[in-house]
């Protein structure tokens, strides 16, 4: 992981939960932990990591995630056994 991953990594942990973390930062931070990602239909991205498998939609118009999707990604790191 490089630097900015770490960033995106911490962001992803904070508390309160932030809404402005760049999607294309989350797909960066799940490819260099390893995780396998994969377009599916429409805006649905498939994410494997350590056995552990999640489909999250890629956020639209905005490049912004949302709260919710920062916690799901959230969810699917600690079950990956990934934290900061």
């Amino acid at each position: 992981m490089n630097s900015r991953q770490r960033g995106t990594l911490a962001a992803i942990f904070e508390t309160p939960t932030r809404a402005d973390i760049d999607w294309d930062d989350v797909v960066s931070l799940l490819s260099g932990l390893g995780a396998e990602v994969s377009e599916g239909r429409g805006s649905r991205v498939r994410v494997a990591l350590n056995g552990i498998r999640a489909v999250f939609h890629r956020p639209h118009p905005r490049k912004v995630t949302d709260k919710g999707a920062v916690k799901s990604v959230r969810e699917f790191l600690v079950q990956a056994g990934v934290t900061p």
